[in-house]
């Protein structure tokens, strides 16, 4: 028994002390750490939004609304570049993901979003529709996200969405399909080709989906 004592006083005696000056310096410096980087985030965004400065204002959306063709509800993810799915678009609230509720009519498609400002894509800046499983840093399963290709100051955007109920996607591919003007897209999209030939595009994706069309597997 009093071996057994002796052994149980040393096991005592050799324990480490913990050191919480030390770990309280860890979690100062991870928490300075993770500042630095939120603040590198934020200072990227508000440059990009400064190098976007020249992006015409967006199209307020109507008060009185016309008959609905179609209305989805679900969230907005943001929007990049036609055809480049990494190029950001943060100019007048593009870049901020809410809960959107997305209204098509023959004026166009009403965007109306949580925490941000509503917008109109009118009928005549419409440029297609497809499905998509990425947009702006957001991943979802292949056909998961809407994306809407329209033109806005001489610039051909994608914009993407995705409705609480994803069955809805095709139906909104085919109604925008029908409302675009693919020849402007197209011209646009050549244009924007020809300016930066260097820029990542997403695999699979041409710079603007025709009317009518869904992608298929990958």
């Amino acid at each position: 028994m009093t071996s057994l004592t002796l052994v149980l006083a040393a096991d005592q005696r050799s324990q480490q002390v913990t050191d919480w000056s030390s770990r309280i310096g860890w979690i100062v410096g991870l928490g300075l750490f993770v500042a630095l980087v939120y603040w590198l985030m934020r200072e990227g965004w508000k440059w990009r939004g400064t190098l976007q400065g020249g992006l015409p204002d967006l199209p307020p959306a109507p008060e009185d609304g016309a008959e609905p063709l179609l209305t989805l509800r679900g969230r907005y993810f943001g929007s990049t570049t036609a055809g480049q799915w990494l190029d950001r678009v943060v100019a007048h609230g593009l870049g901020v993901r809410s809960a959107a509720v997305l209204t098509l009519t023959e004026q166009g498609v009403r965007v109306e979003r949580t925490g941000a400002p509503d917008f109109l894509v009118p009928t005549a800046a419409l440029r297609g529709a497809r499905l998509d499983k990425g947009i702006a840093g957001k991943v979802l399963t292949e056909g998961g996200l809407l994306v809407i290709t329209w033109e806005h100051g001489g610039r051909l955007i994608d914009s993407g969405f995705r409705s609480e109920h994803a069955a809805e996607h095709a139906g909104w591919v085919d109604a925008v399909g029908s409302m675009s003007s693919p020849s402007a897209a197209a011209s646009g999209a050549a244009a924007s080709a020809a300016g930066d030939p260097d820029t990542d595009q997403h695999p699979g994706d041409s710079a603007v989906a025709a009317p009518h069309h869904q992608e298929g597997p990958r």
